[in-house]
């Protein structure tokens, strides 16, 4: 079974009111075939889809971790709600890059032209952890509060809107009324700096 399907099969045992509606966007949209960045983790075909899924296998580890170290915790790490929070918290994405060319210098010395990728906002621009939200409530995806503050505040200060006072002290009482927010936080980090790879643009 590819990602493609794995993914498809996660979110259809969900069993949530709407999610027919999101799998139907989503095989509609380029999620399963856009990067997941232009520069950093996962920037190559695939790599959106890729770390969705790597995000959502982190999780679940780190969630057995948790409740085997705090049992109490159950209640508020249901799998239904991590699935949702980690395979969905970067739906944003779809459709934002476009292929393109750029020039490096080679070993030699000698410009040449590379494949890559850039993003283009234009479409919706609404930042992003509060655009993945909204597409899925648009969708009519029936969503808990901890996994629209988990999928908004999944990016934690790096996503801090010109370091607002305000956005930091929404940050911190989300972090702190739902476990799930630092869950998936932990897994999308360590997704994407301990699993993940990056190409190009580099020298030979």
């Amino acid at each position: 079974m590819n990602i493609k399907e794995e993914i498809l099969k996660l979110l259809d045992a969900t069993d949530r009111e709407g999610i027919d509606e999101v799998m139907d966007w989503l095989k509609q949209s380029d999620f399963f075939s856009a990067p997941a960045s232009t520069n950093f983790h996962g920037n190559y075909e695939g790599g959106l889809a890729e770390h969705s899924f790597n995000v959502y296998n982190a999780a679940m580890r780190l969630r057995a971790t948790a409740l085997s170290l705090n049992p109490s915790l159950e209640e508020s790490l249901p799998q239904d709600s991590v699935a949702i929070a980690t395979l969905l918290h970067d739906i944003c994405k779809a459709d934002v890059y476009k292929e393109t060319k750029k020039k490096r210098q080679n070993r030699f010395g000698t410009w040449e032209e590379y494949d890559t990728y850039m993003v283009d906002y234009t479409n919706f621009p609404l930042g992003h952890g509060e655009k993945s939200v909204i597409i899925l409530l648009r969708l009519g995806l029936s969503m808990s509060d901890d996994e629209i503050a988990a999928i908004r505040w999944h990016m934690t200060a790096w996503d801090l809107p010109f370091q607002s006072a305000e956005a930091k002290g929404n940050l911190n009482a989300a972090k702190d009324k739902y476990p799930l927010c630092s869950l998936v936080q932990l897994a999308d980090g360590f997704a994407s700096s301990m699993m993940e790879d990056s190409i190009g643009p580099k020298k030979y």
